[in-house]
């Protein structure tokens, strides 16, 4: 079965983006209370606990993506027996992992005081609230979690966004409540833990609603299962990359310079995840797509759909390089105030993550949906060390300088810079990856010089904090974009994307 990639695609990115932008607009609200309510430390005690459970996370190790690339297929196929396997070799496993997260975390225990730097509030019992955390990572292993991989195989996430913004919402409420009313941290930690169990029983009755032909049960082949084992374990390495970027940057923060430095840098980091979020709905919205479309056109044609998504991604991300780097001071100043502020050399190294990190978002789903899993392995393991090094000596070294730096550099010279040869050399083989390079180079340089000069005029505006922050959004929607338009418009993926556009977005009824 060809599915309808672009009205799925498109669907699925709005509704994605609805949620997306539920979870951040209402967490939002939940920080600042936070930190109004209770205080900076507690803030970074929930952002460490999540970097420790994050790590632990690794046992799942990218199985559901290697379960749905292997649904593209059957799908295709209407191959029912085979994706029912497939269900019933994933929830098996699943609950394995849960044991494996359990007691891993369990482990961690005796050793959770030091990676603290400080003393922890004195109210909090350090190992009841982790615990809790614990509880809440691991239920889902144990429930219905294995019901999303018939939804995203078959393109229908903007199921699991409408049932996420409907609880999500409910729970955001009640802890909001919980957080001005009692000021009790165990009783937002539960409403998570209740909002984990609801979501997941209601993902799994609406998987059955839609799918009802799928049952676990039968079993996969031999062969099936040693090629998942192995895309398995090139996603565990995978993983592990994105872990050591923003988990462990956590942890050493915590290490090196307190619970109050790991809430600055997590109101940063909020906000420029929060809109790397947004950007990467576009791409797994249309993940399942992609992956249709390898399985049922040329290489030729993926080659220039590629090319077109890298250009139209670049010209977005771009445009939020900018907003980051022209707004997020007022925007701070406003939220946080002077006392939660960090220095300009650190927004600069911020927005260089940023914009570094999405260079390789479309090349990651397009690495996903040809299977690349194993391939990637040796890169993303360099990647993750390297990392994790980096930010032990620099981050000890130079602070929180250090440790934002030793991120981007494991991001752009091995992602980026290795890592995108992975694809050219295993699936785009007839074509050259120094077209690619030299495309992301040359949008990357437009980038910066377009964030310079809207930051000069940015610069001239110097009012209060909230109209300083409204105008300079005025300017960053203005002039990025048409600087943008005026040195891209005579280039052919332009014209490409232009008709992409207008033909799926303007004339399309979704």
């Amino acid at each position: 079965m060809k599915l309808d990639r672009t009205k799925n695609g498109i669907r699925n990115m709005l509704w994605g983006i609805l949620n997306r932008v539920l979870n951040i607009v209402i967490p939002f609200a939940i920080r600042t209370v936070f930190i109004y309510y209770l205080g900076a430390e507690y803030l970074g005690l929930n952002s460490l606990f999540t970097s420790i459970l994050t790590v632990l996370n690794l046992a799942e190790l990218g199985f559901s993506n290697a379960v749905v690339y292997n649904m593209y297929k059957p799908i295709a196929e209407n191959d029912t027996d085979s994706i029912c396997a497939l269900m019933n070799f994933y929830r098996k496993v699943y609950h394995i992992i849960g044991l494996v997260v359990s007691f891993a975390g369990i482990l961690v225990i005796p050793f959770l005081s030091k990676l603290i730097k400080g003393d922890v509030p004195s109210d909090i019992n350090l190992v009841l609230l982790y615990l809790l955390y614990l509880a809440n990572t691991a239920v889902s292993y144990f429930l219905f979690a294995y019901k999303n991989c018939i939804l995203t195989a078959y393109q229908r996430e903007d199921i699991i966004s409408k049932i996420n913004i409907v609880l999500k919402l409910a729970m955001y409420v009640a802890q909001i409540l919980a957080l001005i009313l009692f000021r009790n941290y165990y009783a937002f930690l539960i409403c998570l833990i209740a909002n984990t169990i609801i979501t997941n029983i209601v993902t799994a009755i609406y998987s059955d609603k839609y799918y009802p032909q799928y049952k676990c049960r039968g079993k996969i082949s031999d062969e099936k299962k040693a090629t998942i084992k192995k895309n398995i374990k090139g996603l565990m390495i995978g993983k592990l990359c994105l872990v050591s970027r923003n988990a462990f940057d956590n942890i050493f923060l915590s290490m090196f310079l307190g619970l109050q430095m790991v809430t600055i840098y997590g109101n940063y980091y909020y906000i420029m995840n929060a809109i790397s979020g947004i950007l990467t709905i576009i791409m797994t919205s249309i993940g399942a797509g992609i992956g249709n479309s390898i399985a049922t056109e040329s290489v030729e044609k993926n080659y220039k759909d590629y090319m077109k998504f890298i250009f139209m991604y670049s010209w977005i991300s771009g445009w939020c390089t900018v907003c980051l780097f022209c707004l997020y001071q007022p925007f701070m100043i406003i939220w946080m105030g002077n006392d939660l502020l960090f220095p300009m050399i650190d927004v600069i190294l911020i927005c260089l993550y940023f914009y570094s990190l999405t260079m390789g978002d479309v090349r990651s789903q397009y690495s996903a949906a040809t299977g690349l899993f194993w391939e990637n392995r040796v890169y993303v393991l360099v990647e993750a060390a390297t990392n994790i090094v980096l930010n032990y000596f620099l981050g000890k070294a130079w602070g929180v300088h250090g440790i934002i730096l030793a991120t981007w550099i494991s991001i752009f010279f091995i992602n980026f810079g290795w890592g995108s040869l992975i694809i050219f050399r295993h699936y785009f083989k007839d074509f050259k990856a120094r077209n690619y390079y030299l495309a992301q180079l040359f949008y990357m340089l437009m980038a910066a010089v377009v964030t310079a000069l809207t930051y000069y005029i940015c610069n001239l505006i110097t009012l209060n904090p909230l109209m300083t922050l409204i105008l300079r959004f005025c300017v960053c929607m203005i002039v990025p974009n048409t600087l943008f338009f005026l040195v891209y418009r005579k280039k052919p993926v332009y014209k490409d994307s232009l008709v992409f556009v207008k033909r799926h977005f303007l004339k399309r009824n979704v």
